[in-house]
């Protein structure tokens, strides 16, 4: 059981690592190849940050593990939203100022919602084409969005992300990009490997590991990303960020688990906690354009009030 624990903090540890790295390499990469940095704030570094939980659901799915799946990449939808961005606007108040409550936030929920409706009806092989044409859509729209407003916030607070002390090197970038890559699937490989054999030995149901260890393991870059972000005053790049985690983890995570596994047991209370997380949280960014200490904690509070349905 100890070396269980030991491997899967392993993992999780690799993931964090790998991830980070990953996000910076994809992102000086796309940069170098001349695309905009507000495409590269909103797609690149969305994709990056939730590589985890894809290469995670795509790992747990072909071992038959679709409950822990499943579980990770909802679980993984509520911290986003909860944990991550509650502790983001704690570290100081959080405003954004940029296009991305009207453009990206809707986005964002009507994915989460496609997912929710793809979970109750059936993960299955039609389900998984659909999902891989709404995400075609969604990424058609937000490269639209985002070269209508080249200037938008997000684009400055990218560069400021992305920067060094020196250019970048691009052999140096390839080559973290491959690695950390390679460093992503290997830890995902030992955090699942580890979390369903705990699950066995503890008769903790799949699901609840997924949606609790598995779900905040990965979600470990996007709070690196936060609160780095935080520290700089970015919190046009902190709040698209998770937003765009969140559409990727739904459309292509949920692609993954219906090409690889079908259909897991969740119970609908968790998949609805889901998309009211997301109602709940743009309700809370709209109102001010901000997050205030206070709404900060509450989303912090909503979190540890879900982990009971879970259960």
């Amino acid at each position: 059981m100890a070396l269980l624990i030991v491997l899967s903090v392993l993992g999780l540890a690799t993931l964090a690592v790998a991830a980070d790295h990953l996000v910076l390499g994809c992102g000086r990469l796309a940069e170098r190849l001349g695309l905009e940095p507000v495409v590269v704030g909103v797609v690149v570094i969305g994709f990056g940050t939730s590589a985890p939980e894809l290469v995670v659901a795509g790992t747990a799915g072909l071992q038959g593990q679709a409950d822990l799946a499943v579980g990770s990449l909802v679980g993984s939808n509520i911290i986003n939203l909860t944990l991550i961005l509650g502790v983001g606007g704690l570290v100081a108040p959080l405003a954004v100022r940029s296009s991305v409550l009207r453009r990206e936030a809707p986005l964002s929920l009507a994915a989460v919602t496609v997912f929710a409706v793809a979970l109750l009806y059936g993960l299955d092989t039609p389900a998984g084409i659909g999902l891989v044409l709404a995400l075609a859509g969604a990424l058609a729209l937000l490269l639209r969005f985002a070269r209508a407003a080249p200037r938008d916030a997000v684009a400055g607070e990218t560069t400021d992300y992305l920067s060094t002390a020196v250019r970048p090197r691009l052999a140096v970038e390839v080559f973290r990009t491959i690695a950390a890559l390679a460093a992503t699937l290997a830890g995902a490989h030992v955090l699942v490997t580890g979390a369903s054999e705990l699950a066995l030995r503890g008769g903790v149901p799949p699901e609840v590991v997924g949606f609790t260890l598995v779900a905040a393991g990965t979600s470990l870059p996007e709070l690196v990303t936060a609160i780095q972000a935080q520290r700089r005053g970015d919190g046009d790049l902190l709040v698209g960020n998770l937003l765009g985690s969140n559409l990727v983890n739904s459309l292509a995570g949920g692609a993954v688990i219906a090409f690889t596994a079908g259909t897991p047991a969740l119970a609908p209370a968790v998949i609805a906690a889901m998309v009211g997380v997301s109602g709940v949280t743009w309700a809370l960014l709209a109102r001010g354009r901000r997050l205030s200490r206070g709404e900060s904690l509450l989303l912090l509070i909503l979190y540890v009030a879900l982990l009971p349905l879970i259960a």
